[in-house]
């Protein structure tokens, strides 16, 4: 479920697509890296969660946003009912459910099954993956890669809390407006 393909990556970091030497570590930097963007943004490729969740009220929230479309709402306990889905409204941004007949959730635990990511993926996520292969391609080396003095355009002079030098301001910035909301607990 990586966001670049191998091509892309070659691409990225202008590896004619004919030359192998490099696939192997590429490919580890591109699962490393859709790792990092999906933690910040959420999943981008869809994928099927199951999890166990639990409502006291009308808005049952689920842990992995977005939310593409709910597959199954079933009781953890034996004897509890089950919720068929037709009559769920799922809000995939903020990953809330709630009952379209307004009722509250009982019956609970619930093991739900969804699927999670986004139904393409938005062109900043994309430029922000080629930009963090491109920086981290670019910086694996360090000074010993020539410019020794730093000054080019990926280098990271502040470090982004959370993210540490890792991840260059201009990636963040690509990737805001699809960041994850916050959790409350």
């Amino acid at each position: 479920m990586a966001l670049l393909t191998l091509e892309q990556a070659k691409s990225a970091v202008s590896i004619p697509a004919t030359t192998t030497q490099y696939d192997d570590e590429l490919e580890e930097y591109v699962e490393a890296l859709t790792e990092v963007i999906e933690a910040f943004v959420g999943p981008v490729t869809p994928r099927e969660v199951v999890e166990q969740a639990d409502s006291r009220g009308q808005v049952l929230v689920l842990l992995t946003t977005p939310a593409l479309s709910l597959t199954s709402f079933t009781p953890v306990a034996t004897g509890g009912s089950s919720v068929d889905v037709a009559g769920l409204h799922l809000n995939g941004a903020s990953g809330t459910v709630t009952r379209l007949d307004g009722a509250d959730f009982y019956g609970g635990p619930w093991t739900v099954t969804y699927q999670a990511g986004r139904a393409s993926t938005p062109k900043t996520i994309s430029v922000a993956a080629r930009m963090l292969l491109q920086h981290w391609w670019r910086t694996r080396y360090g000074a010993a890669r020539g410019n020794p003095g730093g000054g080019e355009d990926f280098d990271v002079n502040e470090p982004v809390p959370g993210f540490g030098y890792a991840i260059p301001n201009r990636v963040l910035q690509l990737l805001e407006p699809h960041r994850r909301p916050p959790v409350v607990a």
